[in-house]
């Protein structure tokens, strides 16, 4: 299988932001971890702090032959309707996935604007959460 994992504003700091809440692996760690773990898939990785970038990497995986696209958009989950309507204009389905328990932070993060359109949402496993959600696209 072909997945896309998108990861949106902030998460380019992980492992050095709020070492409690996301851990102390980079992304890059843990993109490699995801890697190994899906060997006989190919894994395309993504990140950016701008929304409309993000936009413009969904409508692109539609053309390229993607399976599923893992998404964590970070702050913009809670904010964006462009990511939403974007997710909802491609044919390729989306999981929404969080490191962190989002119900078990501050209340804003408790309201999500892309759940709706993507196929399921896994969230508090960490780098797991990327492991499930990509999963859950071979069952």
């Amino acid at each position: 299988m072909k997945f896309l994992f998108i990861n949106g504003v902030n998460l380019n700091m992980t492992g050095r932001r709020e070492k409690g809440v996301y851990g102390t692996r980079t992304l890059s760690d843990i993109n490699a971890d995801i890697s190994a773990h899906f060997a006989e898939d190919e894994c395309l990785f993504y990140q950016s702090n701008l929304e409309g970038e993000i936009c413009t990497r969904l409508h692109a995986a539609a053309d390229e032959g993607v399976d599923g696209i893992i998404l964590n958009a970070g702050a913009f989950t809670h904010y964006s309707y462009a990511i939403r309507d974007a997710i909802a204009s491609i044919d390729v389905p989306v999981v929404e996935v969080h490191m962190s328990n989002v119900h078990a932070r501050e209340e804003f993060r408790h309201a999500s604007v892309i759940s709706a359109v993507c196929r399921g949402v896994i969230a508090g496993f960490g780098k797991d959460s990327y492991i499930l959600a990509a999963q859950s696209f071979k069952l």
